[in-house]
């Protein structure tokens, strides 16, 4: 039996309900060597000190396509940051420096090497010249911060007195630039050439295949064509019920953990392999269920912690466990004594518990949660992704189901849980039935959703590992793009102290709504992805910002080589160097369109879902790199860039209103005169007069398609239909009566009498 098969027979599972599978009694760790390539699809990465050998090293978490767990230690990559070369530094005073520099970390050894580089900002354009920079690489990630400090405050040197600069990605985090320079995007596969890695014997891993590689020697896979698969995930989905006191919150110290419903279920399927519910005293038969008593407590904590190392989950999903279900086991447990319980991840000496987070973004408003971590496992708490990804009026799991799946929990009200615990073993099932379709609708609205499938297309696509995408905003998600593209393009990025700055710029247009009752057919067309558009269409980046010193420097010819943005800014054209920002714009659209393409032709379930959640992540994507550039507390804010864009946002609305007002005239042969009642931000709404649906429809594909020739590609205008929600329920109904009986039942003045 090969290696690989025998790792797969030990990892599947009995699929049978009415016995425990035999996998939970005889799981034990792989012993391979490392004759055979190993393949793996990374879902967690993190970084650690060895401080044996004092090198940082990064972990990669993942699963074979057999469907082994795997954890691979990454050695050998070393932090560094740059230095612009002070003016008439000489490459024989690098030792000197490095001296220097070394004194001011008050770390013997901290810096590794200074090498010289020549590179060049992407602040600003500069014609294409490079400057000298040092590169300094460090030992220890954490230098890094005490490196920047030294130069900022001052460094003498070989003639150099208190020299100071700015430096240039010291604010980058060691992870994210591992795998921008390896080219490892999130969640993407990783090759381990046979005889490149050695088997690990350490057992601090309690993974199936535990192996270590040198960065240079492992091969990393872009997730395009036969690697955009998605490896057999393992999901776990759980809950536990309490036995509170009448009218009271439970509290961990005083109220028993009763039971604890957990299903697993393999990436791809419908139906859970595992239906397991772990009852406090007798419980009677479920059918397709394996249903396990306990007479105290503490062994049920107990079994469920061994059970869930057992069975070894990729992702671990629930609702509200990350504020509610893992604290109150963790306290639990700690309260009854169960030492072995907080042990649930992948590292077998590294205590799961929960801390007290903060997070804050424009998009996504101020929240506060606890962290649990579960090294080596995904998890998704599927309340926080409803409450980040929809807008909804209520987000308890019965409205979120009733919502998505159109169905809703079973009939048992919280406050008769304790009563059917205190009853008999009947009363005990059907509050266990409960609790198993309490952990089986978290796993529904995932699938229906696509969550999981969404958040890893979002990893790919925007480089940053997977545990990045919930704990943080929208511009992580821009900077990793950012800096891959520098890097591949010899750019250097300055780390800007944001503090926020009071700068301002003025927003969208809106253009005064004409109030009033329309009967006839309101057209609404609507530009295509509109900022993006607007910095690809006028080459609109950090890279090809210009200044006055440098316009005469270079002898720049306006609108030959440079335009002047309606916000009376400067950028050169494409034709002397193409941005940065629209490089990767065009990359994200253009693999949007092929996406959505293959979308089409494809018939397998599975890979539409993929392909569907790849366009999806790709749109989020580009929308979010203007924000980026607005952002005045941000990675890399520039005002000349996000202001411009709405500038010429602005232009384009008022002179589509012009031009279809201009040419759909009684003058120019067409039955009515058009009037743009509405616009804002990115779309106008026209009344071309016409009665029926389908004449209104035709003039707002064509005034579309005339318009967008009045522009520069590729900025598109769209005929297209709009829908308008509010959240106020009270409002939603007045106004979708009222609605109802204009629209359909034509009765104005029952309208307004309603």
């Amino acid at each position: 039996m090969s290696q690989d098969a025998h790792a797969a027979k030990k990892r599947r599972m009995n699929a049978s309900m009415e016995s425990q599978p035999s996998f939970l009694d005889d799981l034990e760790m792989l012993q391979e060597t490392n004759q055979a390539t190993k393949v793996f699809q990374q879902i967690e990465a993190d970084e650690v000190m060895n401080y044996t050998t004092q090198s940082p090293v990064v972990r990669f978490f993942g699963i074979t396509e057999a469907g082994n767990s795997v954890i691979c230690h990454v050695t050998g990559f070393l932090p560094y940051f740059y230095v612009p070369a002070p003016m008439g530094f000489r490459i024989e005073q690098i030792n000197a420096f490095q001296t220097a520099l070394e004194a001011g970390i008050e770390k013997a050894n901290s810096v590794v090497k200074v090498e010289w580089k020549m590179r060049e900002s992407i602040y600003g354009y500069h014609g294409g010249e490079q400057s000298a920079f040092l590169k300094i690489t460090l030992r220890d990630p954490k230098h890094i911060a005490a490196a920047k400090r030294t130069v900022e405050k001052g460094l003498s040197f070989a003639g150099f007195k208190d020299w100071t600069a700015q430096t240039f990605e010291s604010n980058l985090a060691y992870l994210l630039r591992f795998m921008i320079d390896c080219k490892v995007s999130g969640a993407n596969w990783i090759e381990l050439p046979a005889g490149a890695y050695m088997m690990r014997n350490d057992y601090n891993s309690n993974a199936q295949i535990n192996v270590e590689i040198s960065y240079d020697k492992m091969i990393s896979h872009q997730p395009e064509g036969e690697w955009s698969k998605i490896a057999p995930l393992r999901i776990m989905s759980f809950d536990i019920e309490c036995a509170g006191r009448k009218g009271i919150f439970p509290e961990a110290k005083i109220d028993p953990v009763i039971q604890i419903a957990t299903m697993v279920t393999a990436q791809g399927d419908s139906k859970p392999f595992i239906r397991n519910v772990m009852v406090l005293n007798t419980c009677a038969h479920i059918v397709g269920t394996h249903t396990q008593s306990f007479d105290r407590e503490e062994a049920l904590l107990e079994a469920w912690s061994d059970f869930v190392r057992r069975v070894d989950p990729d992702v671990v999903i629930g609702y509200n466990t990350s504020n509610f279900d893992f604290p109150y086991l963790l306290d639990r447990a700690k309260h009854l004594g169960v030492t072995k319980f907080p042990f649930l991840g992948r590292l077998n000496d590294v205590r799961t518990e929960a801390k007290d987070t903060k997070f804050s973004s424009k998009a996504y408003g101020n929240r506060e949660n606890k962290a649990i971590n579960l090294d080596g496992r995904i998890q998704l708490d599927m309340l926080q992704v409803m409450q980040r990804d929809y807008k909804l009026r209520s987000y308890t799991l019965n409205a979120v189901c009733a919502q998505f799946l159109g169905e809703q929990k079973e009939d048992v009200h919280h406050s008769i849980i304790t009563e059917l615990q205190n009853g008999n073993e009947e009363t005990r099932r059907r509050l266990a039935i409960y609790c198993l379709k309490d952990a089986y609708l978290p796993q529904r609205l995932m699938d229906k959703l696509m969550c999981l499938i969404n958040y890893i297309e979002m990893a790919r696509v925007t480089g940053v590992p997977f545990n990045y995408l919930l704990a943080r905003g929208q511009q992580i998600k821009v900077v990793s793009q950012l800096y891959r593209k520098a890097f591949e393009q010899g750019f250097v990025i300055p780390a800007i102290n944001s503090q926020g700055m009071d700068d301002q710029y003025e927003g969208a247009t809106v253009i005064e709504p004409r109030r009033g009752y329309y009967d006839v057919p309101i057209a609404t067309l609507d530009f295509a992805s509109l900022y993006p558009s607007i910095m690809m269409a006028h080459n609109l980046c950090y890279t090809t910002l210009l200044s006055p010193s440098i316009i005469q420097k270079y002898n720049l010819v306006k609108d030959v080589d440079y335009v002047v943005t309606p916000n009376n800014d400067s950028f050169v054209t494409a034709s002397k160097r193409k941005g940065v920002l629209p490089i990767i714009l065009e990359d994200l659209l253009s693999a949007r369109k092929r996406a959505k393409s293959d979308l089409k032709k494809e018939t397998d379930p599975f890979k539409r879902a993929v392909l569907d959640g790849r366009q999806l992540a790709l749109k989020i994507s580009a929308n979010s790199v203007y924000g980026f550039t607005g952002a005045t507390v941000g990675k890399l804010p520039c005002l000349q860039i996000s202001s411009s864009v709405t500038a010429y946002g602005r232009v384009m609305i008022e002179r589509t209103k012009q031009e279809v007002e201009a040419k759909y005239t009684v003058e120019n042969g067409y039955t009515h005169t058009a009037e743009v009642i509405y616009g804002d931000t990115d779309s106008v709404m026209v009344k071309f007069g016409v009665k029926s649906l389908k004449e209104a429809m035709d003039l707002g594909r064509e005034a579309a398609a005339f318009v967008t020739t009045k522009f520069v590609r590729p900025i598109n205008l769209e005929f297209e239909k709009t829908v308008r929600r509010d959240n106020c329920r009270l409002v939603q109904n007045v106004i979708d009566t009222c609605l109802r009986k204009i629209l359909i039942d034509r009765d104005v003045i029952g309208a307004q009498e309603y």
